[in-house]
């Protein structure tokens, strides 16, 4: 059986139309301007990726409430340790607040990790983790990173709605697993379908760039994370010490479905 492989890359823009994109336009004084900037601002450790490097327990769970209501994932980290630890400090420090699930194929997966800031965004796209090997198989309810290639995860994860074990040999390492709330999962808008180039949903360039307003002006019923945190940790896990060096890719990317197959990448 031939596989074939597709990679998204996404699309950069400069940093001149960056910041005309991102001026607003405002009447307020600007003392309250700056005020609101900084109420606004990321979390100075998100702007760090380096810094965020703790190890994770052994075991521990992570508690998410949407737009729909909460679901808890337990995460194992002998199942994918990389994936365990970037994962836990991505919660623990608030990545995901406001990042919305992006990309929703029902009877495959539901998307998310592309943060709301566009600051954010920028830095954690070249922030990349090397590969684990792939211990458990993407069955319905399992989380894994989507990548763009060989030691290209960074923070996007998705949650399988569906068994699909194709994913297993493309590399996908399901570090943890939905056990509270799937079917709310279940209910996460769909109806933009598949994102741009191959559909309508969002584009994952622009949404990098622009971050939540430009979801908020296109792709209004999309379901959001409002919080994220840890609970139930269980004792570190012991260092590793010897991890991967990552390979340099040119995009954050996703598991693919496709008509003939569950997932397929196009290697170019």
């Amino acid at each position: 059986m031939v596989k074939i492989w597709i990679a998204f890359a996404v699309v950069l823009v400069s940093t001149s139309s960056l910041l005309a994109q991102a001026a607003p336009k405002t009447t307020t004084p600007a003392a309250r301007s700056t005020t609101a900037a900084r109420r606004n601002a990321a979390k100075p450790s998100l702007l760090k990726p380096a810094s965020l490097n703790a190890i994770a327990p052994a075991v521990y769970k992570a508690k998410f409430t949407t737009t729909k209501g909460d679901f808890v994932i337990e995460v194992t980290r002998a199942w994918a340790p990389l994936g365990a630890d970037r994962f836990y400090n991505l919660v623990k420090n608030g990545f995901y607040t406001d990042a919305a699930f992006f990309r929703v194929l029902p009877g495959f997966v539901a998307q998310v990790g592309i943060p709301a800031r566009p600051e954010v965004a920028r830095v954690w796209s070249a922030a990349r983790i090397g590969d684990d090997p792939v211990s458990q198989s993407n069955l319905r309810g399992t989380v894994s990173f989507a990548t763009a290639g060989p030691n290209t995860r960074t923070s996007q994860i998705f949650i399988n709605y569906g068994d699909n074990t194709a994913l297993d040999g493309m590399g996908f390492a399901p570090f943890g697993k939905v056990i509270e709330g799937m079917e709310l999962v279940d209910q996460f808008f769909a109806g933009y379908g598949e994102g741009a180039p191959r559909g309508n949903g969002p584009d994952q360039g622009r949404l990098t760039n622009e971050g939540k307003a430009y979801l908020d002006k296109n792709f209004p019923k999309l379901d959001t994370i409002k919080a994220a945190v840890i609970i139930g940790e269980a004792p570190p896990a012991a260092p590793v010490h010897a991890r991967p060096k990552p390979k340099t890719a040119a995009s954050a990317a996703m598991p693919v479905a496709a008509k003939t197959t569950p997932a397929n990448k196009e290697k170019k």
